[in-house]
């Protein structure tokens, strides 16, 4: 069952309620739905994890526990996902949302060359700011809203799954106390 899969990787949430950076959530954190596995709060986190890694900022780790406990799902799940923008993977992805609203927007691409200067974000970020947003924005929506999909599809999946299961023992059972 994709509980048993989630809970293996998860950590404690005492753990994540003493983190020093969401301390400052305070009583908040110690709503139950923020921790709980359940087909709800799944792809909801899901939704909230995939959307946030798109934001390109720092601390989306915040952002994504915040929306977290706005939204009532779960706050390990959410914070989790922003990693698919990691270090590794952030220019790829950042490059082609960039190229992606360009193509929306019906501009001509710009040939930059990204570096992690203050000079570059007050010189280059200004001239491609819009369709880098707009692609980071739809990058975000549409894994968002596929990843709650798949992730809701999954979990019936598995309940199904379960519950043939345990139809099946019942059966064999009844079988074998009638013979």
């Amino acid at each position: 069952m994709p509980k048993k899969l989630l809970k293996r990787f998860l950590p404690d949430h005492r753990v994540i309620r003493e983190h020093k950076h969401l301390r400052w959530f305070g009583s908040r954190l110690h709503d139950p739905n923020l921790w709980h596995l359940n087909r709800k709060s799944v792809p909801g986190a899901f939704s909230v994890g995939l959307f946030m890694a798109f934001v390109p900022v720092p601390f989306q780790m915040v952002l994504a526990s915040a929306a977290a406990i706005v939204f009532r799902v779960n706050l390990p799940v959410s914070a989790a996902l922003v990693w698919i923008t990691n270090p590794f993977t952030m220019a790829p992805i950042f490059f082609l949302a960039y190229k992606t609203g360009s193509l929306i927007l019906n501009e001509p691409p710009l040939d930059i060359s990204f570096e992690l200067t203050l000079e570059w974000m007050t010189t280059q970020l200004g001239d491609i700011w819009q369709p880098f947003l707009l692609g980071c924005l739809l990058f975000g929506t549409l894994s968002a809203l596929i990843g709650n999909l798949v992730v809701r599809s999954f979990w019936r999946l598995q309940v199904r799954k379960n519950w043939k299961l345990r139809r099946e023992k019942r059966r064999i059972k009844k079988k074998l106390k009638s013979s």
